[in-house]
Formats: structure tokens, sequence, C-alpha cells
């Protein structure tokens, strides 16, 4: 038999136990689910943000002007898991995904290899890399017309891998400079 004692200690454990368990997990639940974050105001990496991103737009040589306009036709509407945006100038030449902001910069140069770089082929396609405090700085090497991505240091580079067809189809290689 169990005593009164044991049994009140027993109720008033459930009485606690219950609501904390509740708890516990509707926070663990609102971290770990898709789009949540530990604050609950739904802004982890890759969120549905949908504010435009502000991005330079320069002035493109007339064939520069077109294959931009040809290459972002072409661009998916998501990289990986995160969804396109709008961009405040430069809708043929600019795209930008996610939040933080992947920005995909059509005719714009970006940082020069050093002589004897580290290039990477990604699905056929060369890139050079630089690092930066907040962000990676991908270059396209070898095409026809420059392309900057910025990659944010919240993802990884894997989503260059969704431009590849659209790189390959929009613009034109000119000389082979990955190996292999």
């Amino acid at each position: 038999m169990v005593d009164p004692v044991s049994r009140r200690a027993a109720r008033l454990a459930a009485l606690i136990a219950l609501p904390v368990a509740l708890v516990a997990g509707f926070v663990t639940f609102r971290v770990l689910a898709p789009g949540g974050s530990a604050s609950g105001d739904g802004a982890a990496p890759g969120g549905g943000a949908t504010t435009a991103v502000d991005v330079a737009a320069p002035s493109l040589a007339p064939r520069t002007a077109t294959v931009c306009r040809a290459l972002l036709a072409k661009l998916p509407a998501t990289l990986g898991d995160l969804t396109r945006r709008p961009v405040t100038a430069g809708a043929e030449q600019n795209a930008a995904y996610g939040d933080p902001p992947v920005t995909v910069a059509c005719g714009s140069t970006g940082p020069a290899p050093p002589p004897d770089p580290q290039l990477f082929a990604i699905n056929g396609i060369c890139w050079y890399a630089e690092d930066g405090k907040d962000a990676r700085t991908w270059v396209l090497q070898g095409r026809e017309v420059p392309l900057v991505v910025r990659v944010p240091t919240a993802y990884t580079g894997q989503n260059l891998v969704d431009l590849s067809t659209p790189i390959r189809d929009a613009v034109a290689e000119v000389a082979q400079v990955c190996r292999g």
C-alpha cells in the first residue's frame, strides 16, 4: 500500500512535470522546426524574407547586358532551400536568395585571383573563391561575362550547384581554366 504522503508527492510531481514537459517540447519544436529560431522570430538562415535586397547595378556593355538578361531569365526560383528575393536595382543583372541573402551579380567583377590560384570546378563551372569576414565571394572563371556570387558564412557554397546549368546555358566558355 502507498501511504498518503507518497501519493500526494507523486501528484505534485506530476502537476509540475506535465507543464514543464509541454513548455520544453514547444521550445524544442520552435528551435528545430524549419524556419524556426531560438528567439522564435522565424529568422533562421535561409528564412523566407521577401524584402528587396540592396545591390549595385553598374552600367553594362550591350553584349554583357544581353548575356546577363539571358542568365537571369534561366536562374532557378530557389538555390537549395533558399527562396529568390527581389533586388533594389538591376533585376536584369542581379539576383538574391535567402536571408541573409546570397547575391548573384552578373557583369560585375570580383576579386582577381592571385597567380596560381586554387580554383574549384563545380558541375563543370570554374570558380575562384575568396573568404571575407562575413561571406565567401565566388568569382566565375573562363566565361564570356563576369559573375560574382556572394555567399554569407551562414551557408556553404553547395548552392552554387544550382547555378551550373543556367551558367552553362547562358554564358559561353571562352577559356578552360579549371583542369579535370
